[in-house]
């Protein structure tokens, strides 16, 4: 077990190092999920998929023997797919069946969706098979026939219906997830060879080529470009992510479904020697900019406590670009945040905590970075809400109210909850990342440093395409500059202050890179070289997605924005942490009072780590703030039973007309297996529209219809109406 597995391990010990008592069998079974995941290959789509899928199999396996839960996918339609069920005996042991069914689904649907993990046989298969064994479970035991009130059977029935439900669910994963339209529209950046990179499309994804490929969970792939991974992901069926939120674009020549569009990312302008007020030169900018700060000779401290960092109200959060201006502090680092005044649990101010910027800019990129042995952000926030679930203070309350709940009930509730909040971000992330196809920091800075300087049109290499002139960030190579070459044959290239990359480390164990000016073109984020930046568009980021939804779910689950005691820790030993490079120089701890300042961190450790600009983040703590909301209210339904009322329309269950309002098109999503008609009437009652509709999701051009409200009459095969549902057009 490596350093970074036993970190993880440990993660945030939370004030205290709890007694733990024995775990559910549910948390058993996450563990070994988690274990899984660590142990394949870097895919936060596919783990957090694969997270949610196991999770509601859990809960649907605790809910059948609840007089008032309702199951997610058991005896339900779920997203088109109806996994039958007809009923089994109420055991006399409820928790012994419980303890079963979980067990034989858990055990098959981890054999399945990890078989051909690089380390399946060697350490995932056996681990899971020593859990399973310890119960004195049969391995052999397959059968999925529970009429005869066989539990077991039961369990492998449910598995091998959440497999056949994932071989059908937009995930392509009978052909192992790969892309079926999408083409990246720039060629490969070939890393070492710092070749120019001015004739690529500066507002595209650009693919990467190494001669070694490491993903973040350390396995070595053989290709030496990796693909963009999952940018068709939109089209996965999710849990709470509304139909009337998306959008199915066909921009690119096929279907792009986007949830919750939050519109364009800033494209490139052509400069008139105001680079600096050009949105995407400042957010890129100001990622090279930060990265200046990670240069441990650098003396400049800050105090990382609680009672200086967090505590920003999202709804402050930047929308214009002078907001966004004055949210990030372009030459220091760091928000607008200022941190809490008192631990609301001790009632005390929380203690200074004094460290170089350095440190903590490093630490923050590598920490949550997720690798190596990472169970990819989704995982690791599964980590923190078992480790949570662990804490002496903790009292299992939904919302913090009601009655305690026993663990296993805590943990398949709060596994679906985060489950289904984790599974909805990738689904909402990368169907935007695949659409808009942004370019990250690694091509952006590459291509403007060697277009120039888009600043001066009076001095040298002047382009409407270069980056602004910042002093003691960006700046020109003049004659007797080192950088100039013995002849001055470099004189008017663009150069940067910034952290000098990986050519500059030999051995990761010994060498420090350091901060230094170097060539704009040769620009590297804080990252390995085997890896530099994730194989897929920046825009939005995935980090800041997933972890905003996450803590928007564990404040509602626990009903407290705090951690238990007021503050969460995690220790960081000097010169035993990183792994790109030594370090950190001191001691020192990472502290996050509430959830949200956890998140918000690990925004700003993409940016210190040059990984995303500013405008990635900010949109996806928005999209995944609304998802984490969402997906708490809507399990909450399935465990109050109030999801499907006496009056809920069968019809309405099985059929989705969205957007609404629309422009455009307007799609209607069927789960009906025969044809249907659709009627639009005006207001004033006019007929004006019909169609005939026999695929899962047709689309209507409404472009010619004026604007005001509609009805929608839907009617079936013997001309039957099921459905009418206003409409407004805009």
């Amino acid at each position: 077990m490596n350093k970074f597995t036993l970190l993880i391990f440990s993660f945030i010990l939370l004030l205290t190092s709890p007694v733990f008592a024995q775990h559910s069998v549910a948390r058993e079974w996450n563990e070994e999920i988690l274990n899984a995941i660590r142990l394949d290959f870097a895919r936060p789509t596919v783990h957090a998929r694969n997270l949610f899928h196991t999770s509601a199999v859990m809960y649907d396996a605790w809910a059948i023997f609840d007089e008032q839960a309702e199951t997610v996918f058991l005896g339900k339609t779920f997203d088109g797919y109806t996994m039958d069920f007809e009923g089994i005996a109420t055991p006399t042991d409820i928790d012994a069946a419980r303890h079963e069914v979980i067990s034989y689904a858990i055990f098959n649907l981890i054999k399945h969706r990890f078989q051909d993990s690089p380390n399946y046989f060697s350490d995932i298969y056996p681990s899971i098979v020593i859990l399973f064994q310890s119960y004195g479970y049969d391995i052999d035991f397959t059968s999925t026939d529970y009429s005869s009130d066989s539990y077991a059977a039961l369990g492998n029935y449910m598995a091998s219906q959440m497999i056949a439900f994932g071989l059908q669910d937009g995930s392509n994963e009978e052909n192992q997830y790969a892309n079926i339209n999408y083409l990246p529209t720039n060629e490969p950046l070939i890393l070492d060879l710092y070749e120019d990179n001015t004739g690529i499309d500066p507002n595209s994804w650009q693919p990467l080529a190494f001669d070694v490929f490491i993903d973040q969970s350390g396995n070595t792939l053989p290709l030496s470009v990796p693909p963009f991974l999952s940018p068709e992901w939109g089209k996965v069926g999710p849990f709470c992510l509304k139909n009337e939120d998306l959008n199915i674009y066909n921009d690119p020549g096929y279907d792009c479904y986007v949830y919750n569009d939050p519109g364009a990312p800033h494209y490139i302008q052509n400069s008139n020697e105001d680079g600096f007020d050009d949105p995407y030169k400042w957010h890129f900018a100001l990622v090279a900019a930060w990265s200046s700060h990670l240069d441990p000779n650098d003396e400049t401290m800050m105090d990382i406590s609680p009672g200086s960092i967090g505590n920003f109200d999202s709804d402050n959060f930047p929308e214009t670009f002078e907001e966004y201006k004055a949210f990030y502090n372009f030459e220091e680092g760091g928000d607008a945040s200022t941190g809490h005044d008192l631990n609301p649990y001790t009632g005390e101010p929380y203690e200074v905590q004094m460290v170089k910027r350095a440190d903590y800019g490093r630490v923050l990129a590598e920490f949550w970075a997720d690798g190596p042995d990472s169970e990819t952000p989704p995982g690791h926030w599964f980590t923190i809400l078992n480790y949570v679930s662990d804490h002496p203070l903790i009292v299992k309350q939904m919302n913090g109210t009601g009655p305690e709940l026993s663990d296993l009930e805590w943990d398949v509730k709060s596994y679906l909850t985060l489950g289904g909040a984790m599974h909805d971000s990738a689904v909402n992330t990368w169907g935007i990342k695949g659409f808009y196809d942004y370019i990250r920091p690694i091509s952006a800075i590459r291509y403007m440093a060697g277009k120039g300087q888009s600043t001066d049109a009076s001095r040298l290499s002047y382009d409407p395409h270069g980056l602004p002139l910042i002093p003691n960030f960006i700046e020109i190579v003049e004659s007797g500059d080192p950088l100039a070459g013995a002849g001055d044959e470099y004189v008017g290239k663009i150069k940067i202050r910034a952290w000098k990359g990986p050519d500059y480390i030999d051995d990761p164990e010994t060498d420090i890179a350091g901060v230094d000016w170097i060539y704009g073109e040769n620009w590297w984020p804080y990252q390995r070289a085997t890896f530099v930046t994730p194989p897929f568009a920046g825009y939005v980021s995935g980090h800041s997605t997933f972890s905003r939804a996450a803590a928007e779910v564990l404040t509602l689950l626990t009903g407290d924005e705090f951690f238990p005691g007021g503050m969460g820790t995690f220790d960081i030993e000097q010169n035993n942490f990183l792994v790109f490079e030594p370090g950190p120089t001191q001691n020192m701890t990472l502290q996050w009072a509430t959830y949200r300042d956890a998140s918000d961190q690990t925004s700003l450790s993409r940016i210190w780590g040059g990984i995303h600009p500013p405008i990635d983040d900010i949109r996806g703590r928005i999209i995944g703030e609304e998802i984490g909301i969402d997906a708490f209210n809507l399990a909450t339904q399935y465990f109050d039973g109030s999801l499907h009322t006496d009056e809920y329309s069968e019809a309405e269950s099985l059929i989705s007309i969205y957007p609404n309002p629309a422009s455009e098109l307007l799609h209607i999503k069927t789960s009906l297996n025969e044809p249907l008609k659709v009627e639009i009437y005006s207001i004033e009652g006019k007929y004006v529209y019909n169609k005939m509709i026999s695929n899962s999701i047709s689309s209507i051009d409404i472009s010619t219809m004026s604007s005001g409200l509609y009805f929608v009459k839907i009617l079936n095969q013997n001309a039957e109406n099921i459905l009418i549902k206003k409409i407004i057009k805009n």
